[in-house]
């Protein structure tokens, strides 16, 4: 397809394993595990997406007259809205209401995982923009209502406005390292009462058992087993529907390494708990816990406070401990923005979109401004 420039032509690919590795990787870089083709391919490799899961892999390839890869974005068909953790239901309801079809979307993202990144990845001299356009000609010429590039970095949301599409604001909850020589230097960091609760916490969560963290081969498949099973606890108590496949754990550190983190909790050398993360170059990234005990305080000892000593012994300026939890804000964690971009194709949709979204984003805007009174450091932090 042409994207406005003559000498660039953006490709769809039904898997990723069409795009050359190497290639991907030299325009994704290293620095954020989840755009990685290690990760988006154990996603396809372990039947996670694809088949009757409702993301379809449709990955964007942009390159130039001589076939050199300029460009790629990690797409998908979305046949429903779930798995995305930037909602917008509603938006298809309100669609649908007025006589169109909301399904098939396209989504720029990477499934089931609510962490910032790059999606729009181009080559130097390339622009995001680039790209953007090529995938706005796309949506129309394949007459899906919408693209949506969501958990974008903030200048790529700055670009796609400035585009014309419209740009959302989201809040998750991050831990920002000050320079902490060890974990006793960030509790000195906290007004009294919250050193002293963290104390309290960790005491009671690690009484009668084991922490253990574990990197890379050092997970072995009974390790992989427990965790899939905590996973599939955690799942159940939510209601929710298990995106991954049980093979999706074991092939994601096999391909990752050591940038696969799984800090996990036993009693007597059983496992009772677990949480995984994902490091990358500046940042310790959470994604999945669960447990097969209710251990008080056990999940903000695995997901937050075991998670900011290993930050601290790396050296690593951010945690990003997942999505939603006001509850972070006590244990160290602080409001941080998240973005997406949009385009709709029905401009009444669109219009009432945007209406909805500047709202948002004024609450959103005001949360945060009440959120900052919450703080539990001694000073306000930068």
């Amino acid at each position: 397809m042409d994207c406005g420039r003559s000498d660039l032509a953006l490709s769809l690919h039904r898997s990723i394993h069409e795009i050359d590795c190497a290639s991907w990787s030299s325009i994704a870089g290293t620095g954020n595990p989840f755009i990685s083709y290690e990760f988006l391919s154990a996603l396809e490799d372990s039947g996670s997406v694809g088949g009757d899961s409702g993301w379809l892999p449709s990955h964007a390839s942009l390159r130039d007259e001589s076939g050199k890869l300029l460009g790629v974005a990690p797409l998908y068909v979305k046949a429903h809205s779930y798995g995305e953790y930037v909602f917008d239901s509603a938006w298809a309801k309100a669609l649908e209401r007025a006589g169109g079809n909301y399904y098939p979307k396209l989504q720029v993202a990477v499934p089931f995982t609510p962490v910032s990144g790059p999606r729009l990845l181009t080559a130097k001299g390339v622009t995001s923009a680039s790209l953007a356009n090529a995938l706005v000609e796309l949506t129309k010429a394949l007459r899906c209502s919408s693209i949506h590039v969501t958990f974008c970095s903030e200048e790529e949301a700055q670009v796609l406005a400035r585009a014309g599409w419209l740009r959302r604001m989201g809040l998750q909850y991050h831990w920002h390292n000050q320079g902490y020589a060890e974990f006793d230097d960030f509790l000195a960091a906290l007004v009294s009462r919250k050193r002293k609760m963290i104390r309290r916490e960790r005491r009671e969560a690690q009484s009668g058992l084991e922490i253990r963290v574990l990197r890379g081969m050092e997970i072995g498949p009974a390790e992989w087993q427990a965790f899939y099973e905590f996973y599939l606890a955690t799942i159940d108590r939510k209601w929710g529907g298990a995106y991954l496949s049980q093979r999706f754990f074991p092939l994601l550190g096999r391909l990752l390494g050591d940038q696969v983190v799984l800090v996990m909790a036993f009693r007597r050398g059983k496992p009772v708990a677990g949480a995984l993360n994902l490091l990358g170059d500046d940042a310790l990234y959470g994604r999945n816990w669960g447990a097969c005990e209710d251990v008080p305080f056990l999940h903000f000892e695995l997901c937050y406070y075991q998670a900011i000593e290993f930050a601290i012994g790396l050296g690593l300026p951010r945690v990003e401990a997942g999505a939603q939890g006001r509850h972070k804000i006590q244990r160290g964690y602080l409001p941080a923005p998240t973005y997406s971009a949009h385009w709709i194709a029905h401009h009444g949709l669109a219009q009432a979109v945007a209406n909805f979204i500047d709202a948002e984003t004024l609450m959103i805007g005001r949360e945060v401004v009440g959120l900052g009174e919450e703080s539990p450091y001694h000073a306000v932090l930068t």
